[in-house]
């Protein structure tokens, strides 16, 4: 038989369950917005870096952006990666 202290224990662990689902829906949507809007500037910052390669071909010091710009674009995309990497 159940006694009224095992009914509000009960209550209160299926609602403390239901509240965590609901916690992980939001950070699931959360996140999944943050990788779109972290994808879009990812793209943004390439055409950048490409139209500024066109524009800068004949000097110099390109050479020295383009591998600024591309380890900025690959430590970006690490961090997008670790962010969004499921867990085990």
């Amino acid at each position: 038989m159940e006694t009224p202290e095992q009914g509000k224990a009960e209550k209160l662990l299926s609602d403390l369950g239901k509240k965590l689902d609901q916690l992980a829906a939001e950070a699931q949507q959360k996140g999944s917005r943050l990788e779109t809007d972290l994808r879009k500037k990812y793209e943004e910052l390439k055409s950048s870096a490409e139209k500024l390669k066109r524009e800068a071909a004949s000097k110099e010091r390109w050479n020295e952006v383009e591998a600024a710009l591309k380890k900025a674009g690959e430590e970006l995309e690490n961090a997008a990666r670790a962010a969004f990497k499921k867990r085990a």
